[in-house]
């Protein structure tokens, strides 16, 4: 009784906290106009338009994220006639890497709209705009003739935007798609929002985390999966012209945006808060890159500890005090880790946009480039583009081979409690009852009324397959969990008992296969391919022996058939990039079941 009436006062506090913020923030807009977008658009409508635009096709961004990456295990023909779009959707946005390349294009959809709301909604601090009407003179501490104090607290640190984005356009939708992802994703707003990532991604602009890709899954010793068959398109001469012109365009543009950011906030024409030292701003700059990327990295490497054994998660004390937090009194820590998180990663993001984004009216321009370019840089894009690939994707590519090396280090364990302790106030719980306000107005139901849940799907022939045998390289960890229950050990043992038997039978047949392909390979360079896909499946074999020694210690058979291992050297990344396994993907469409046993049985998200 009393933790229900905790939960009650947290969820009251936070939606007034929340309509209280949107109230200021309106008043600023409209009352004061002391946004950088209401001071210089034709009237403050626009601002605020622009304002609630962005938040709503943030929360579609967020929401049609977690159904993107929940619904690949799901057999599209369970839903082909209840939920018509979203079968068209998963059809074309499950093909192939088409999921890893629409995560990538939603990560700058992400970031860019959020730089968007802070152009929009965000207050100008007396010192960021060098207009010297009489009516700057009033700052935004007279907003509704509230308090300094109050109103400081509320805008000045970002604490109105922070809720209006995290409650608004992330948590709710979040939230409701993870249980209703087919009816969430049946619409053509959903349509328009994967196609918009899609085109981004197809447009080479962040190619360059492509280039980091296979450097880390090169320093990590393993190759990158792909669901793609090798086609002469990929493989000619000029379609790897096309694409390594692209990585070369993006690391240029990336070098660009950083030289252009960094000399705009040594010479303070940023929006950062006025007084702040040069050296204080660039440092800032760094650590804010450092910390947002530590919290995307933490969640993919949080999930992918969740299948390794108690043994390898304890590697050291850091390791053993994080997944005591994490997994323990049934895996508690981690969705309240991700709720913090979540919350932590906005309020970085719009320190982010304040420290990069280029402020109005500067005397002088960036570097002394003409007007044009002074207008394009005051809108955040280059901030925007900077923190997506440095601070967001290249460090969920680096947890996504290196999950241990996180879980190791002590920063993990700071952040981590510091996230728990932000969801612990409970300032963000009222997003629950938006949620279940959302769901109740659209209509939606769970999916388990459509397609069944996993086992019944199982039981009728359409067992759930898995993604990839393997994360390195994927964003795919990076997603708010759908499937309805997170990654831990429990849910994974409750969810799928499992036969050692019947899997390590499956996997020698699939080792004796690739043995026989890897001896009749016609091009060296297919027999490399071949020789690393038998290393995964060996490595395959040694987990579930490892798995079977440690939940069923007393009956774990040894399996002599582990020894053999190719030795041959790994190809070079653009052979990993460039060329998806065909014999592999071949064997595959032989043996979808092979396929669905023989992978690790996991729901990632």
């Amino acid at each position: 009784m009393a933790n229900n009436t905790l939960s009650l006062l947290q969820k009251g506090l936070s939606l007034g906290l929340l309509v209280f913020s949107i109230v200021l923030v309106s008043a600023l807009i409209f009352q004061e106009q002391q946004t950088t977008l209401s001071k210089h658009a034709p009237h403050p409508i626009v601002a605020y338009i622009i304002l609630w635009m962005a938040l709503l096709w943030l929360s579609m961004v967020e929401g049609s994220q977690a159904s993107m990456v929940g619904l690949p295990p799901v057999d599209q023909d369970l839903y082909k006639d209840t939920h018509p779009i979203t079968r068209k959707i998963c059809a074309w946005g499950h093909a192939g890497d088409n999921l890893d390349r629409y995560l990538m294009g939603r990560q700058f959809m992400v970031l860019v709209l959020v730089f968007v709301i802070n152009l929009c909604g965000a207050p100008v601090i007396d010192g960021d705009d060098n207009d010297n009407n009489d009516d700057d003179d009033d700052d935004d501490s007279n907003v509704l003739g509230l308090p300094s104090t109050l109103v400081d607290a509320f805008l000045t640190s970002g604490l109105a935007m922070i809720l209006m984005t995290a409650m608004i356009g992330q948590l709710t939708t979040q939230v409701t798609a993870s249980h209703c992802m087919l009816d969430y994703l049946n619409t053509h707003f959903a349509t328009l929002t994967v196609a918009t990532a899609l085109a981004i991604e197809a447009s080479g602009l962040l190619h360059v985390s492509y280039l980091i890709q296979q450097l880390v899954a090169k320093c990590a010793g393993q190759m990158i999966e792909s669901n793609e068959e090798a086609s002469i398109t990929s493989t000619t001469l000029r379609w790897r012209i096309f694409f390594w012109s692209k990585v070369t365009m993006s690391c240029g543009l990336l070098v660009f945006a950083v030289v252009v950011t960094l000399a705009a906030i040594w010479d303070g024409q940023t929006t950062l808060w006025a007084g702040v030292p040069k050296i204080v701003a660039v440092v800032m700059f760094f650590l804010l890159m450092a910390i947002v990327g530590m919290l995307e990295g933490m969640q993919i490497a949080f999930f992918a500890v969740s299948k390794l054994t108690d043994e390898e998660r304890n590697s050291n004390r850091w390791a053993r005090w994080c997944c005591d937090l994490l997994f323990q009194d049934q895996a508690r820590g981690l969705p309240g880790f991700m709720i913090g998180r979540q919350l932590c990663v906005v309020a970085c993001f719009f320190v982010m946009a304040r420290v990069t984004t280029i402020k109005p009216d500067n005397a002088d321009n960036v570097l002394g480039m003409g007007n044009a370019a002074e207008r394009f840089f005051e809108t955040g894009l280059l901030g925007a583009f900077i923190t997506t690939i440095l601070a967001s994707i290249a460090w969920q590519l680096i947890a996504s081979a290196f999950p241990l090396a996180f879980l190791g280090n002590p920063l993990t364990y700071i952040l981590l409690r510091v996230c728990l302790l932000v969801e612990a106030t409970g300032i963000a719980s009222g997003s629950w009852v938006l949620a279940t306000v959302h769901k109740k107005l659209a209509g939606y139901r769970r999916d388990e009324l459509y397609i069944g849940t996993a086992e019944e799907r199982a039981a009728e022939g359409h067992e759930d397959r898995e993604l990839h045998t393997t994360e390195v390289g994927h964003l795919t960890g990076g997603a708010y969990p759908a499937n309805h229950d997170l990654p831990t050990p429990q849910n994974d043992r409750k969810r799928h008992p499992v036969d050692y038997t019947q899997r390590r039978k499956v996997i020698l047949t699939r080792i004796a296969r690739l043995r026989d392909q890897v001896k009749n390979a016609p091009t060296p360079e297919q027999r490399e391919t071949l020789e690393l896909h038998l290393k995964i499946e060996v490595r395959n074999l040694k987990s579930w022996n490892d798995k079977e020694e440690f939940f069923m210690p007393t009956t774990a058979p040894t399996v002599q058939e582990t020894e053999e291992e190719p030795t041959e050297t790994a190809p070079s990344p653009s052979v990993c990039l460039e060329q998806p396994f065909e014999t592999s993907n071949n064997n595959n469409n032989k043996s979808d079941k092979d396929d669905e046993e023989t992978s690790p049985a996991f729901e990632d998200v």
